[in-house]
This record gives structure tokens, C-alpha cells and sequence, in this order.
């Protein structure tokens, strides 16, 4: 929670580093986002793109997650 990567990356990690769009076709169809965390895959530019249910949505998502991440370090 809280980290966030981009379609490239995850092409890599797959051994298919041409797969950028692949991926992000992959994760556009996921059916189940907050359970398999699309929403913290972002452009290789920082821009957070699209997402099914809006991107102002995954913005608030990707910010939720990092103030939670970030409270829980300070705590720790």
C-alpha cells in the first residue's frame, strides 16, 4: 500500500519489456481494482491516466493510501 508503478515496470518484471500497452490493457480490464491494486499503476511520466471508475477517484486513492502509509511510518 501506498507505493506506486508504472505499465513499463511491470512489462519488465514479466520478462516482455515491449508489453507497456499490454499491461495497461491488462489492468484496464481488471474487474476487481481496490482487491488487485490497479490504481497504483501509473504513466512513466507521473501522470496517473485513466481508470474505470474516474480518475479523480484513483487520485483520491493513490492520496488515501499514501497519508495512511505515511502515518503508519511515523508510528512505527
Amino acid at each position: 500500500m501506498g507505493h506506486l508503478t508504472t505499465y513499463g515496470n511491470i512489462a519488465r518484471q514479466i520478462d516482455l519489456p515491449n508489453a507497456s500497452r499490454a499491461v495497461g490493457t491488462a489492468v484496464g480490464d481488471n474487474p476487481v481494482a481496490f482487491l488487485i491494486p490497479c490504481h497504483r499503476v501509473i504513466q512513466s511520466t507521473g501522470v496517473f491516466g485513466q481508470y474505470h471508475w474516474g480518475s479523480i477517484r484513483k487520485a483520491a486513492m493513490i492520496g488515501w493510501e499514501a497519508a495512511h502509509a505515511d502515518a503508519i511510518s511515523k508510528v512505527n
